[in-house]
């Protein structure tokens, strides 16, 4: 994304950090639940409280699901990690510092694929990714001048997943943003939802000149929870940027905070540097050392990921790129499609689910993929109905909303509601004469050359057999009727 100014043209410099919380049963160093909703204070231990004298003991899960998302994102799995202690006071942080991996990280660098607009993709690489517990959460809004701690959250394991400064526009960070959760979620390591606080993302914004390759001071805008909200706030923070610079200023390195009501990004706090967090190795844990055996087992398990399987749908089903990324955009999606489509035209099958399935799930809440408005077989069924000519794409529709209605399978509808299509030759052309003897007039339009109201004809036949005849061969018949 280029932005002009008035001096000269800017290019967006992007950098995220997403802080995603690691599905496991219990806590980073601790045996506390970690369901969210919990009643305030009530998935703590002693651990998680800060409590002198409490040790910390390593979650294996933990470890493996961090392994397991970085061979998601084709990174490096270094074999031996630390964990650090990352000294800062803040109310909602009990122990006085947070638990963190600094200068040897268990995953290293990687590659991830964002999906344009244009059906291109484009590669942006990985910094690192490293485990850490989660900080307890203040409440400011419940009592006039006091504020409450909830520490359910305190001792949560995050991966903190870093990327390199290379995004040029809100729109690739969205979509940085929307595939890393896609992983995730087919990894089953973060379940991504950012509404619920278990994905949030630190934005790092600087501008520069266009062709320029140095990086310029950055801003951070901290812990956004929404995809929309990332975008926006970059926007805003890019073009502050811009104004200060072309007014002759300088940028300052500070965390920011994004105000999603006024669209505006305000500071927060001047930016910390490493220093002024005073790593050191956390005595209380030894360096973590895991085997190649268990990285190799690990792999050995994963599924097929959004890229692979967009790869497959598209050369085993015909699809489009935009189509196979839609498709595999969710992991039950591409379930779901894969069942509609087994032994099926592709294109067919994901047209029907993109279009009248896609808009009928969005159309209620209680539509899940657990409880979708239509089964896959059912709607396979229903395409194989069209196929074998019982009935037409048009009778299709009323079916696909009679199977939401009724549940019941399109054959019986069909057989219930008379819906099968019309391929009598015989009853399809004494439509066509009913409509042409109640219509003289413009049967002498089109046989004076107003071509066009040919569709016109169709259309009256349509609706005299209640959209039952067999188009192809109600076309044929009127054409062949005209040249009488």
């Amino acid at each position: 994304m280029i932005i002009q100014g008035e001096t000269c043209d800017w290019e967006i410099v992007i950098g995220l950090e997403v802080h995603a919380q690691v599905i496991s049963n219990s806590k980073l160093f601790s045996g506390a639940p970690t369901e969210f909703g919990g009643a305030p204070n009530n998935q703590v231990s002693f651990v998680d409280a800060g409590f002198p004298g409490m040790l910390p003991v390593i979650n294996e899960k933990c470890v493996e699901q961090a392994v397991r998302t970085g061979l998601g994102l084709k990174a490096k799995v270094n074999l031996t990690s630390v964990f650090a202690r990352k000294n800062y006071f803040y109310a909602d942080l009990p122990q006085g510092y947070q638990i963190s991996q600094y200068d040897q990280p268990i995953i290293g660098e990687g590659t991830l694929l964002i999906d344009l607009d244009d059906g291109s993709t484009r590669p942006i690489g990985i910094e690192r990714l490293h485990l850490e517990q989660d900080a307890g959460k203040s409440i400011h809004d419940q009592h006039p001048s006091k504020s409450f701690i909830d520490l359910n959250r305190s001792g949560v394991a995050l991966m903190e997943i870093v990327s390199k400064p290379d995004m040029r526009s809100p729109e690739e960070a969205g979509a940085y943003l929307t595939k890393l959760r896609t992983i995730l979620r087919y990894l089953g390591t973060c379940d991504g939802n950012m509404q619920e606080g278990s994905m949030r993302c630190d934005a790092n914004v600087s501008v520069r000149p266009v062709g320029s390759t140095e990086l310029r001071t950055r801003c951070e805008i901290k812990n956004v929870n929404s995809i929309r909200f990332v975008q926006q706030a970059i926007e805003y923070e890019a073009r502050r940027h811009i104004d200060v610079y072309e007014s002759g200023g300088d940028i300052k390195q500070e965390t920011r905070l994004f105000d999603s009501v006024k669209g505006e990004t305000r500071s927060m706090r001047s930016k910390e540097h490493a220093h002024d967090y005073r790593y050191f190795p956390d005595p209380d844990l030894l360096p973590l050392v895991i085997s190649q055996e268990l990285v190799d087992g690990i792999k050995a398990t994963l599924p097929e990921l959004p890229d692979e399987k967009k790869a497959r749908f598209m050369s085993e089903y015909g699809l489009n790129s935009y189509d196979a990324g839609v498709m595999v955009a969710e992991k039950d999606s591409a379930e779901f499609f894969e069942i509609v489509a087994k032994g099926r035209d592709g294109k067919t099958a994901a047209n029907w689910v993109m279009g009248d399935f896609f808009a009928t799930m969005n159309s209620k809440p209680e539509y899940t993929w657990a409880n979708p408005p239509v089964s896959a077989e059912n709607l396979g069924r229903m395409i194989d109905l069209i196929k074998d000519g019982t009935i037409s794409t048009r009778l299709a529709k009323d079916v696909f909303i009679f199977m939401v209605e009724s549940g019941k399978d399109p054959a019986t509808i069909v057989e219930e509601k008379g819906l099968k299509q019309v391929t009598d030759t015989g009853a399809i052309e004494a439509a066509i004469d009913a409509v042409f003897a109640a219509n003289p007039d413009k049967v002498a339009e089109v046989k004076a050359g107003k071509d066009k109201l040919m569709g016109w004809f169709v259309g009256q036949v349509m609706k005299a057999t209640q959209g039952k005849a067999n188009p192809g061969m109600l076309n044929e018949l009127i054409a062949k009727k005209f040249k009488e």
